[in-house]
């Protein structure tokens, strides 16, 4: 197993952590309001990580991350993500996710349907709840059907979720079902 390492950052909604790897980023924890608490998730969530001052990709993570959550445009799509004991079908899922572009918003059934898999919402969701990779992973901006929010794993739930698609004014789905939102 590669060794494994992390790094703490402020940003305008809390203290976020982010792990890596050689093969990429390997899990983001999303605000906290203690870096303690942030330090703590993280270092359950990848099992001996050790804090280490980012490397320059790490850094543009970072830098990204920190201003999508201010508010301002940033792409993250090209960041590499360490997918190692990931399952298949979630990597999928997380593939199709990071197609949506900030501002817009899919349902779980909508990316069921995209991945092949009518009638897999509920796994999409699952999928998504263990998303270890939230920002870069978008997965704030799949909604249940009819536009509800439905879920949300990090601290504070759906209100967190709520507050992430209201930095990125996004646009809630209107939408004809068939509609491709995201494509």
């Amino acid at each position: 197993m590669a060794a494994a390492y992390f790094a703490l950052f402020d940003t305008a909604i809390g203290v976020c952590g982010i792990a890596w790897t050689e093969h990429g980023v390997r899990a983001v924890q999303l605000p906290e309001p203690k870096a303690e608490t942030a330090r703590a998730r993280l270092r359950r969530r990848v099992a001996g990580a050790c804090e280490h001052p980012p490397i320059e990709m790490i850094q543009r993570t970072i830098d990204g991350m920190a201003a999508l959550v201010a508010g301002r445009p940033s792409d993250l799509s090209e960041v590499v993500l360490d997918v190692n004991g990931i399952p298949a079908f979630h990597q999928r899922v997380y593939a199709l996710t990071r197609q949506i572009p900030a501002g817009r918003t899919a349902s779980y059934g909508e990316i069921a349907t995209q991945l092949g898999e009518p009638g897999m919402a509920r796994a999409v969701g699952e999928a998504l709840g263990h998303n270890p990779f939230p920002l870069i992973v978008p997965c704030h901006r799949v909604l249940a059907a009819g536009g509800k929010f439905g879920g949300f794993s990090a601290r504070g739930g759906v209100v967190t979720k709520m507050r992430l698609l209201a930095i990125e004014r996004a646009i809630l789905p209107l939408a004809l079902p068939g509609d491709r939102l995201f494509n």
